[in-house]
């Protein structure tokens, strides 16, 4: 079951409403109950019932008079008004996926990152013992991957490696993240099996 965006609580009521003349529990002409007695009948402030009402009358489903109180309006303009909702409820599930879409990339990418500081810090530990050792490897000048970003490059997918590090100028930048733009000159330090170099050297 796909999660329902969150809305105002005068939105939902307005739905109902509307959903109840479009069903004939409530017929064009009708009038509906006082403020007070709608408010109490949702469990709302006359205030929350008053912008459900307004939403209404401005789609023309309902007619908001001082004197005569609230008149069903149209049941085919609350057809119209529960249709241009869902379309709305739709976008607004939409956004919320993508929202949880982007806090599950971020937790996915920390993860990344903590288990390639391990991998270089493991490496070097172990780089004398000739267990684990990193394979330094310049990128050509006039490669296709410069100016790129790790992420667009998708390196791993392509090769294989994981780029444990990067050397830049006198710098070293351990466990870059996917936002890393290669530039010419850098030095990418990684590991992977054996057939890892053939792959790299296929893919530059």
């Amino acid at each position: 079951m796909s999660e329902r965006a969150q809305m105002p609580r005068y939105v939902k009521i307005a739905v109902d409403v509307a959903s109840r003349i479009y069903k004939g529990d409530l017929q064009e002409g009708d009038k509906l109950r006082g403020r007070s007695i709608l408010a109490s009948e949702y469990n709302v402030s006359p205030e929350t019932i008053r912008k459900a009402m307004k939403l209404l009358e401005d789609k023309y489903v309902v007619e908001v008079n001082k004197g005569s109180g609230i008149l069903v309006q149209s049941t085919k303009n609350s057809y119209e008004f529960i249709e241009s909702f869902k379309d709305k409820e739709n976008i607004g599930i939409l956004r919320n996926n993508i929202r949880k879409l982007f806090e599950e990339r971020k937790k996915i990418e920390k993860q990344i990152q903590e288990i390639n500081e391990k991998i270089i810090e493991y490496s070097y530990k172990f780089k004398s013992l000739d267990l684990i050792e990193p394979i330094e490897l310049q990128i050509p000048s006039e490669c296709h991957i410069l100016g790129k970003t790790i992420g667009e490059c998708q390196f791993w997918h392509n090769t294989g490696a994981t780029i444990i590090g990067v050397k830049r100028e006198e710098k070293i930048l351990v466990s870059p993240g996917p936002y890393l733009e290669f530039r010419e000159g850098d030095k990418i330090l990684i590991v992977g099996d054996e057939g890892v170099m053939q792959r790299i050297e296929n893919y530059l």
